[in-house]
C-alpha cells in the first residue's frame, strides 16, 4: 500500500489489544514469527525514493502510516529510530502518522532539536478500553506534539474520552473493530458514545470498520470482509467532519507549500460507501484490483 511506511517489522505484545494481533495472524500464515523483530531491507528509506524521472514517490502532503506491523517507539527499534526521524526530518513535506501503546516511551526518544513538536508529525496512542485510555492518553497530553489523535482499536471495551477531549489538544479519533482469528465483538453503543462526545467537542471522529463481530440492539452481527465492515460503519452515520486539521507542511528550504500544491486523495466509485474515507489517503491506481476487463473488483 502507497500510504505505509514499516522501517521496521515485528513486536511485542503489549497489552489486551494484542491478543489477536493481525501481524501475527499474518506472519504465522507465512510461515513466520511475528515476534521476531528486524530492520526492513528495502523499505527502510521508503519516504526517499523516487521514481525514474527524479520524484519522490511519495508525494507532498500525503499521510503515511508508520510501523503498521510494529510499534515505533519499542525497546528493540532504538538503534534504528534515529534515521528514520531524520528521513521524517528531510521529508517535511509528508505528514507521518505514528500510533503507539508506548507513550511512556516517547519522551526518551525524541531526536535532536525536536523543541515543541514537527508540524509534519501526527502522534497518536492506542485505547482498546478505558483502562488503556486512562494510562495512555495523559502521557498523549503531556508530550510535545503538534497533532495528537487517538486509536480505538481494537475496540473491545467502552471509552470515553470526555474529560481528555476537554483538553482541546486531540484533533481525531479513530475506532475500528476486531478481525481474525479470537475477533472480540465491538458495540454499537460504544461507537455512538465516541461519536457523541467527539461532536460535542467539533473532533473528527472516523468510524473505519465495525469487526468480525458487531452487537447492535442486543442482537450479535458475524460480518466477514474487511469491505463490507467498512460499508457497514460508514452506513451507521456516526462519523464526525470535525473541526479541520491543518499541517503547516514545509519545503527542503523551509518554505510553507500552498494547499494547492499538495496531494489531493483519489477515490473511486466504491471508496463512496467506505467508512475508512474520511482518514484514507486515497487510492495509488496500482491496478490490482481491476478486473482484466477494466473493471473494478467490488470486494478486494
Amino acid at each position: 500500500m502507497h500510504d505505509i511506511w514499516n522501517p521496521w517489522h515485528g513486536c511485542v505484545k503489549k497489552s489486551e489489544g494484542c491478543q489477536n494481533c493481525y501481524m501475527y495472524f499474518l506472519d504465522k500464515q507465512r510461515g513466520l514469527d511475528g515476534s521476531k523483530i528486524f530492520r526492513t531491507k528495502a523499505g527502510f528509506d521508503y519516504p526517499l525514493h523516487k521514481d525514474r524521472k527524479g520524484s519522490y514517490k511519495v508525494k507532498c502532503g500525503e499521510q503515511i502510516r508508520v510501523c503498521m506491523t510494529s510499534d515505533f517507539f519499542l525497546p528493540e527499534a532504538d538503534k534504528w529510530r534515529d534515521e528514520a526521524w531524520e528521513i521524517m526530518r528531510r521529508r517535511s513535506d509528508v505528514i507521518f502518522f505514528l500510533l503507539t501503546k508506548r507513550p511512556e516511551r516517547v519522551a526518551d526518544c525524541l531526536p535532536d532539536g525536536w523543541g515543541d513538536g514537527w508540524e509534519n508529525i501526527f502522534f497518536n496512542v492506542s485505547a482498546e478500553n478505558q483502562r488503556r485510555a486512562d494510562e495512555r492518553i495523559p502521557i498523549l497530553l503531556s508530550l510535545p506534539f503538534k497533532h495528537k489523535g487517538v486509536m480505538c482499536a481494537p475496540f473491545i471495551g467502552q471509552v470515553s474520552l470526555r474529560k481528555y477531549l476537554e483538553a482541546g489538544q486531540i484533533e481525531q479519533v479513530l475506532c475500528d473493530g476486531e478481525n481474525y482469528d479470537g475477533a472480540r465483538p465491538c458495540r454499537y453503543e460504544w461507537v455512538k458514545l465516541l461519536h457523541d462526545e467527539c461532536e460535542e467537542f467539533g473532533v473528527k471522529f472516523v468510524f473505519c470498520g465495525t469487526g468480525r463481530r458487531f452487537i447492535k440492539d442486543g442482537r450479535l452481527y458475524s460480518i466477514e470482509g474487511s469491505g463490507l465492515q467498512s460499508e457497514q460503519a460508514h452506513k451507521s452515520g456516526l462519523s464526525v467532519a470535525g473541526k479541520p486539521i491543518f499541517f503547516d507542511l514545509r519545503d527542503g528550504f523551509g518554505l510553507p507549500i500552498d494547499e494547492k500544491y499538495r496531494y489531493k486523495p483519489k477515490f473511486r466509485e466504491r471508496c463512496e460507501k467506505c467508512g475508512m474515507r474520511p482518514s484514507c489517503n486515497g487510492c495509488s491506481d496500482c491496478g490490482k484490483c481491476e478486473k482484466p476487463d477494466g473493471k473494478d473488483f467490488q470486494n478486494r
